[in-house]
Protein backbone atom coordinates (compact mmCIF):
# COMPACT_ATOMS: atom_id res chain seq x y z
CA UNK A 1 0.00 0.00 0.00
CA UNK A 2 0.88 3.71 -1.02
CA UNK A 3 0.08 6.88 1.27
CA UNK A 4 0.51 10.17 0.47
CA UNK A 5 0.39 12.72 3.59
CA UNK A 6 -0.46 16.22 2.45
CA UNK A 7 0.49 18.88 5.07
CA UNK A 8 0.31 22.39 5.35
CA UNK A 9 2.87 24.37 7.98
CA UNK A 10 2.52 23.89 11.22
CA UNK A 11 3.80 24.46 14.64
CA UNK A 12 2.76 21.93 16.92
CA UNK A 13 0.15 19.19 17.33
CA UNK A 14 -0.66 19.10 13.43
CA UNK A 15 2.95 18.20 12.53
CA UNK A 16 3.77 15.77 15.16
CA UNK A 17 0.36 14.18 14.64
CA UNK A 18 1.20 13.35 10.44
CA UNK A 19 4.50 12.27 11.82
CA UNK A 20 3.38 9.81 14.03
CA UNK A 21 1.30 8.35 11.37
CA UNK A 22 3.59 8.46 8.72
CA UNK A 23 6.44 6.76 11.04
CA UNK A 24 3.45 4.36 12.09
CA UNK A 25 2.14 3.54 8.78
CA UNK A 26 5.57 2.98 7.41
CA UNK A 27 6.58 0.51 10.08
CA UNK A 28 3.64 -1.42 9.27
CA UNK A 29 4.94 -1.99 5.89
CA UNK A 30 3.12 0.55 4.39
CA UNK A 31 5.06 2.73 1.30
CA UNK A 32 5.44 6.62 2.71
CA UNK A 33 5.64 9.81 1.58
CA UNK A 34 5.01 13.30 2.93
CA UNK A 35 3.99 16.27 0.94
CA UNK A 36 4.55 19.70 2.92
CA UNK A 37 6.57 23.07 2.91
CA UNK A 38 10.32 22.45 3.74
CA UNK A 39 10.19 23.92 7.55
CA UNK A 40 7.92 21.52 8.28
CA UNK A 41 10.29 18.59 7.77
CA UNK A 42 12.90 21.11 9.47
CA UNK A 43 10.70 21.30 12.38
CA UNK A 44 9.87 17.50 12.45
CA UNK A 45 12.15 15.73 11.28
CA UNK A 46 10.08 13.47 8.72
CA UNK A 47 12.86 11.81 6.97
CA UNK A 48 14.58 10.97 10.32
CA UNK A 49 16.04 7.08 9.48
CA UNK A 50 13.83 4.45 12.05
CA UNK A 51 15.42 2.40 14.33
CA UNK A 52 13.10 -0.60 13.43
CA UNK A 53 14.48 -2.89 11.75
CA UNK A 54 12.77 -3.63 7.85
CA UNK A 55 11.31 -0.64 8.00
CA UNK A 56 11.14 1.79 5.17
CA UNK A 57 12.15 5.77 4.93
CA UNK A 58 9.91 7.96 5.00
CA UNK A 59 10.04 10.15 1.65
CA UNK A 60 9.09 14.11 2.24
CA UNK A 61 8.80 16.11 -0.63
CA UNK A 62 8.68 20.11 -0.53
CA UNK A 63 5.31 21.71 -1.83
CA UNK A 64 5.02 25.22 -0.03
CA UNK A 65 1.52 25.34 1.13
CA UNK A 66 1.00 28.74 2.85
CA UNK A 67 -0.95 29.23 6.34
CA UNK A 68 -3.31 31.92 4.72
CA UNK A 69 -4.67 31.97 1.20
CA UNK A 70 -2.12 33.63 -1.32
CA UNK A 71 -3.71 32.60 -4.94
CA UNK A 72 -0.08 32.48 -6.87
CA UNK A 73 1.16 30.26 -4.50
CA UNK A 74 -1.53 27.98 -3.76
CA UNK A 75 -2.00 27.83 -7.75
CA UNK A 76 1.76 26.85 -7.63
CA UNK A 77 1.26 24.23 -4.39
CA UNK A 78 -1.79 22.65 -7.08
CA UNK A 79 0.46 22.19 -9.80
CA UNK A 80 3.08 20.44 -8.24
CA UNK A 81 0.67 18.29 -5.71
CA UNK A 82 -0.97 16.98 -9.15
CA UNK A 83 2.83 16.05 -10.70
CA UNK A 84 3.91 14.78 -7.49
CA UNK A 85 0.86 12.80 -7.22
CA UNK A 86 0.53 11.88 -10.82
CA UNK A 87 3.69 10.31 -10.33
CA UNK A 88 3.96 8.51 -7.03
CA UNK A 89 0.30 7.27 -7.69
CA UNK A 90 -0.76 6.51 -3.54
CA UNK A 91 -3.59 4.29 -2.95
CA UNK A 92 -5.06 7.24 -0.74
CA UNK A 93 -4.10 10.63 -0.07
CA UNK A 94 -4.04 11.58 3.60
CA UNK A 95 -4.49 15.92 4.08
CA UNK A 96 -4.49 17.62 7.13
CA UNK A 97 -6.55 20.42 7.53
CA UNK A 98 -9.08 22.42 5.43
CA UNK A 99 -5.89 24.33 3.30
CA UNK A 100 -4.15 21.19 2.59
CA UNK A 101 -7.29 19.41 1.89
CA UNK A 102 -9.15 21.60 -0.50
CA UNK A 103 -5.37 21.90 -2.48
CA UNK A 104 -5.40 18.19 -2.59
CA UNK A 105 -8.78 17.73 -3.79
CA UNK A 106 -8.24 20.23 -6.54
CA UNK A 107 -4.75 18.59 -7.52
CA UNK A 108 -6.51 15.34 -7.71
CA UNK A 109 -9.42 16.33 -9.52
CA UNK A 110 -7.29 17.97 -12.25
CA UNK A 111 -4.84 15.40 -12.93
CA UNK A 112 -8.17 13.77 -14.46
CA UNK A 113 -7.93 9.97 -13.40
CA UNK A 114 -4.26 10.28 -13.39
CA UNK A 115 -4.11 10.08 -9.75
CA UNK A 116 -6.22 6.89 -8.61
CA UNK A 117 -5.88 7.65 -4.80
CA UNK A 118 -8.91 8.23 -2.75
CA UNK A 119 -9.29 11.22 -0.56
CA UNK A 120 -8.96 11.26 3.16
CA UNK A 121 -9.27 14.91 4.97
CA UNK A 122 -8.47 15.39 8.73
CA UNK A 123 -9.91 18.56 10.00
CA UNK A 124 -7.88 19.70 12.87
CA UNK A 125 -9.65 23.26 13.40
CA UNK A 126 -12.54 25.95 12.94
CA UNK A 127 -12.27 27.79 10.30
CA UNK A 128 -12.29 31.44 11.28
CA UNK A 129 -15.54 33.33 10.95
CA UNK A 130 -16.55 36.76 9.11
CA UNK A 131 -14.99 38.74 6.68
CA UNK A 132 -13.17 37.79 3.62
CA UNK A 133 -11.32 35.14 4.98
CA UNK A 134 -13.88 33.10 6.65
CA UNK A 135 -15.59 33.05 2.87
CA UNK A 136 -12.69 31.77 1.53
CA UNK A 137 -12.17 28.65 4.50
CA UNK A 138 -15.97 28.19 3.96
CA UNK A 139 -15.63 27.86 0.11
CA UNK A 140 -12.50 25.57 1.08
CA UNK A 141 -14.75 23.62 3.57
CA UNK A 142 -17.26 23.11 0.61
CA UNK A 143 -14.41 21.26 -1.78
CA UNK A 144 -13.45 19.16 0.75
CA UNK A 145 -16.75 18.04 1.52
CA UNK A 146 -17.74 17.51 -1.52
CA UNK A 147 -14.59 15.71 -2.74
CA UNK A 148 -13.17 14.06 -0.22
CA UNK A 149 -14.47 10.37 0.17
CA UNK A 150 -13.56 10.34 3.95
CA UNK A 151 -13.69 13.33 6.29
CA UNK A 152 -12.29 12.85 9.72
CA UNK A 153 -12.83 15.47 12.32
CA UNK A 154 -11.35 15.94 15.81
CA UNK A 155 -14.14 16.87 17.81
CA UNK A 156 -18.08 16.89 17.57
CA UNK A 157 -18.68 20.17 16.46
CA UNK A 158 -16.66 19.89 13.00
CA UNK A 159 -18.28 16.23 12.11
CA UNK A 160 -21.38 18.89 12.50
CA UNK A 161 -20.23 21.52 10.13
CA UNK A 162 -18.50 18.98 7.58
CA UNK A 163 -22.42 16.67 7.67
CA UNK A 164 -23.98 20.29 6.83
CA UNK A 165 -21.40 20.72 4.33
CA UNK A 166 -22.44 17.80 2.57
CA UNK A 167 -19.62 15.30 3.19
CA UNK A 168 -20.36 11.88 2.06
CA UNK A 169 -18.81 10.06 4.90
CA UNK A 170 -17.67 12.09 8.47
CA UNK A 171 -15.74 10.06 11.08
CA UNK A 172 -14.27 10.80 14.57
CA UNK A 173 -10.10 11.52 13.87
CA UNK A 174 -7.93 9.77 16.63
CA UNK A 175 -5.25 11.46 17.73
CA UNK A 176 -3.26 10.28 20.33
CA UNK A 177 -0.95 12.64 22.51
CA UNK A 178 2.84 11.08 22.32
CA UNK A 179 3.58 9.49 25.89
CA UNK A 180 7.02 10.44 26.59
CA UNK A 181 9.07 8.43 29.37
CA UNK A 182 9.82 10.94 32.16
CA UNK A 183 12.24 8.87 34.37
CA UNK A 184 13.13 5.85 36.08
CA UNK A 185 10.78 4.53 38.36
CA UNK A 186 12.00 5.40 42.33
CA UNK A 187 10.71 5.29 45.66
CA UNK A 188 9.57 8.96 45.99
CA UNK A 189 8.18 9.20 42.04
CA UNK A 190 4.45 10.72 41.80
CA UNK A 191 1.97 8.94 39.86
CA UNK A 192 3.11 10.54 36.65
CA UNK A 193 6.49 9.19 36.99
CA UNK A 194 8.37 12.29 37.97
CA UNK A 195 10.39 12.18 41.32
CA UNK A 196 9.63 14.62 44.17
CA UNK A 197 12.85 15.98 43.74
CA UNK A 198 12.66 16.59 40.49
CA UNK A 199 9.60 18.28 40.96
CA UNK A 200 11.00 20.15 43.78
CA UNK A 201 13.83 21.52 41.71
CA UNK A 202 11.40 22.61 38.74
CA UNK A 203 9.25 24.72 41.18
CA UNK A 204 11.59 26.13 42.95
CA UNK A 205 12.94 27.96 39.47
CA UNK A 206 9.97 29.55 39.53
CA UNK A 207 9.40 31.02 43.00
CA UNK A 208 7.65 30.01 46.37
CA UNK A 209 4.07 30.11 45.09
CA UNK A 210 2.43 27.59 43.55
CA UNK A 211 2.25 27.16 39.68
CA UNK A 212 -0.18 28.29 37.79
CA UNK A 213 1.02 26.46 33.87
CA UNK A 214 -0.24 27.45 30.72
CA UNK A 215 0.87 26.08 27.05
CA UNK A 216 0.46 26.87 23.22
CA UNK A 217 1.35 29.02 20.60
CA UNK A 218 0.89 32.78 21.53
CA UNK A 219 -1.91 33.68 18.89
CA UNK A 220 -5.41 34.65 19.64
CA UNK A 221 -7.16 31.70 19.74
CA UNK A 222 -5.54 30.39 22.54
CA UNK A 223 -6.77 33.06 24.47
CA UNK A 224 -3.75 34.32 26.84
CA UNK A 225 -4.60 37.68 27.04
CA UNK A 226 -7.86 36.60 28.91
CA UNK A 227 -5.35 34.55 31.00
CA UNK A 228 -3.33 37.36 31.97
CA UNK A 229 -6.90 39.31 32.51
CA UNK A 230 -7.35 36.52 35.41
CA UNK A 231 -4.42 36.71 36.89
CA UNK A 232 -4.46 40.06 38.02
CA UNK A 233 -7.43 38.89 39.65
CA UNK A 234 -5.88 36.12 41.99
CA UNK A 235 -2.81 38.29 43.26
CA UNK A 236 -4.51 38.49 46.57
CA UNK A 237 -3.22 34.79 47.53
CA UNK A 238 -0.47 34.29 49.63
CA UNK A 239 2.17 32.85 48.74
CA UNK A 240 1.10 34.83 45.57
CA UNK A 241 0.87 31.99 42.37
CA UNK A 242 3.19 32.08 39.63
CA UNK A 243 2.06 32.22 36.04
CA UNK A 244 4.34 30.20 33.78
CA UNK A 245 3.18 30.52 29.90
CA UNK A 246 4.99 28.08 27.65
CA UNK A 247 5.35 28.60 24.39
CA UNK A 248 5.93 31.47 21.39
CA UNK A 249 4.42 33.01 18.82
CA UNK A 250 3.29 36.14 16.89
CA UNK A 251 1.81 37.74 20.12
CA UNK A 252 4.61 37.15 22.61
CA UNK A 253 5.68 41.03 22.49
CA UNK A 254 1.84 41.85 22.49
CA UNK A 255 1.49 39.84 25.73
CA UNK A 256 4.55 40.80 27.86
CA UNK A 257 3.31 44.34 27.39
CA UNK A 258 -0.05 43.74 28.51
CA UNK A 259 1.87 41.61 31.59
CA UNK A 260 3.59 44.84 32.25
CA UNK A 261 0.65 47.63 31.78
CA UNK A 262 -1.21 45.33 34.48
CA UNK A 263 1.59 44.74 36.79
CA UNK A 264 2.30 40.98 36.16
CA UNK A 265 5.59 39.13 35.78
CA UNK A 266 5.17 36.12 34.73
CA UNK A 267 7.55 34.00 33.47
CA UNK A 268 7.05 33.38 29.46
CA UNK A 269 9.10 30.48 28.83
CA UNK A 270 9.60 30.32 25.34
CA UNK A 271 9.46 26.61 23.93
CA UNK A 272 10.40 23.72 26.47
CA UNK A 273 11.07 20.65 25.67
CA UNK A 274 10.36 19.46 28.86
CA UNK A 275 7.19 20.17 29.50
CA UNK A 276 5.77 16.81 30.92
CA UNK A 277 7.96 17.63 33.87
CA UNK A 278 6.84 21.29 33.98
CA UNK A 279 3.10 19.71 33.72
CA UNK A 280 3.88 17.46 36.67
CA UNK A 281 5.30 20.26 38.69
CA UNK A 282 2.48 22.60 37.89
CA UNK A 283 -0.46 22.89 41.09
CA UNK A 284 -2.54 23.90 38.01
CA UNK A 285 -3.16 23.59 34.40
CA UNK A 286 -5.10 26.63 31.99
CA UNK A 287 -6.11 26.00 28.86
CA UNK A 288 -7.71 29.34 27.80
CA UNK A 289 -8.30 29.07 24.75
CA UNK A 290 -11.34 30.68 22.49
CA UNK A 291 -11.34 27.35 20.53
CA UNK A 292 -10.14 24.20 20.35
CA UNK A 293 -10.39 21.20 18.48
CA UNK A 294 -8.74 18.21 20.40
CA UNK A 295 -6.02 19.59 22.02
CA UNK A 296 -2.57 17.76 22.66
CA UNK A 297 -1.64 19.13 25.73
CA UNK A 298 -4.36 18.87 27.54
CA UNK A 299 -4.56 14.56 26.62
CA UNK A 300 -0.55 15.39 28.12
CA UNK A 301 -2.00 17.06 31.48
CA UNK A 302 -4.79 14.43 32.09
CA UNK A 303 -1.14 12.07 31.61
CA UNK A 304 0.76 13.90 34.51
CA UNK A 305 -2.34 14.01 36.82
CA UNK A 306 -2.61 17.69 37.21
CA UNK A 307 -6.20 19.47 37.64
CA UNK A 308 -7.21 21.32 34.78
CA UNK A 309 -8.98 24.40 33.87
CA UNK A 310 -9.92 24.70 30.65
CA UNK A 311 -12.66 26.47 28.21
CA UNK A 312 -15.94 24.81 27.34
CA UNK A 313 -14.92 25.14 23.94
CA UNK A 314 -14.94 22.73 20.58
CA UNK A 315 -13.37 19.52 22.33
CA UNK A 316 -12.95 20.17 25.31
CA UNK A 317 -15.35 19.02 26.99
CA UNK A 318 -15.78 15.62 25.04
CA UNK A 319 -11.89 14.74 26.14
CA UNK A 320 -12.36 16.00 29.62
CA UNK A 321 -15.77 15.11 30.93
CA UNK A 322 -17.34 16.94 33.26
CA UNK A 323 -15.13 15.65 36.75
CA UNK A 324 -11.10 15.69 35.21
CA UNK A 325 -11.52 19.78 34.84
CA UNK A 326 -13.34 22.74 36.03
CA UNK A 327 -14.83 23.93 32.50
CA UNK A 328 -15.46 27.63 32.22
CA UNK A 329 -16.96 29.74 29.09
CA UNK A 330 -14.44 31.75 26.45
CA UNK A 331 -13.06 34.99 27.20
CA UNK A 332 -14.52 35.18 30.82
CA UNK A 333 -11.54 36.40 33.06
CA UNK A 334 -13.45 36.45 36.39
CA UNK A 335 -14.90 32.46 35.86
CA UNK A 336 -11.46 31.72 34.75
CA UNK A 337 -9.45 33.37 37.86
CA UNK A 338 -12.43 32.15 39.87
CA UNK A 339 -11.67 28.25 38.83
CA UNK A 340 -8.31 28.46 39.40
CA UNK A 341 -8.57 30.36 42.94
CA UNK A 342 -10.76 27.15 43.61
CA UNK A 343 -8.09 24.56 42.98
CA UNK A 344 -5.48 26.46 44.67
CA UNK A 345 -7.33 26.95 47.92
CA UNK A 346 -9.10 23.40 47.70
CA UNK A 347 -6.78 20.84 48.00
CA UNK A 348 -9.57 18.54 48.56
CA UNK A 349 -11.15 19.43 45.16
CA UNK A 350 -7.27 19.69 43.46
CA UNK A 351 -6.74 15.79 44.31
CA UNK A 352 -10.12 14.75 42.94
CA UNK A 353 -9.04 16.53 40.11
CA UNK A 354 -6.04 14.60 39.83
CA UNK A 355 -7.59 11.11 40.36
CA UNK A 356 -10.30 12.00 38.04
CA UNK A 357 -7.32 13.27 35.32
CA UNK A 358 -5.52 10.17 35.79
CA UNK A 359 -8.60 7.94 35.43
CA UNK A 360 -9.72 9.55 32.35
CA UNK A 361 -6.13 9.23 31.03
CA UNK A 362 -6.18 5.22 30.80
CA UNK A 363 -8.89 5.26 28.34
CA UNK A 364 -7.14 7.56 26.22
CA UNK A 365 -5.96 6.15 22.87
CA UNK A 366 -2.10 5.47 22.11
CA UNK A 367 -0.31 5.63 19.01
CA UNK A 368 -0.84 2.57 17.57
CA UNK A 369 -4.52 2.68 18.09
CA UNK A 370 -4.55 5.89 15.48
CA UNK A 371 -2.25 4.52 12.89
CA UNK A 372 -5.08 1.36 13.18
CA UNK A 373 -7.68 3.68 12.66
CA UNK A 374 -6.41 5.37 10.14
CA UNK A 375 -5.05 2.51 7.98
CA UNK A 376 -8.68 1.01 8.21
CA UNK A 377 -10.03 4.43 7.42
CA UNK A 378 -8.15 4.29 3.97
CA UNK A 379 -9.59 0.85 3.74
CA UNK A 380 -13.52 1.66 4.08
CA UNK A 381 -12.97 5.08 2.22
CA UNK A 382 -11.62 2.70 -0.96
CA UNK A 383 -14.32 0.25 -0.80
CA UNK A 384 -16.84 3.39 -1.28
Amino acid sequence: MKVAYVLGTSAGGLGRHVKMLATGSAARGVTVAVLGPAQTNRDFAFTTPSTQPGVGPVTFTPVEIADRPRVLRDLRAIARLRRLLQSAAPDAVHAHGLRAGALAAIAIAIAFGRVPAVLVVTVHNAPPSGGVTGAIYRVLELIVARNAASVLCVSADLEQRMRAAGARRVARAVVPAPLVALTAPSPSATPEGVSAETRASVRAGFGAGPIVLAVGRLAAQKGFAVLLDAAVRWRDLRPEPSLVIVGDGPLEAELKRRAASLGLAPTFAGRRSDVPVLLAAADVFVLPSTWEGQALILQEALHAGVPIVATRVGGNPDLLGEDAALLVPPGDAQALSGAVRSVLADPTLAASLRRAALDRAVALPAEDDAVTAALAEYAQAGRQ
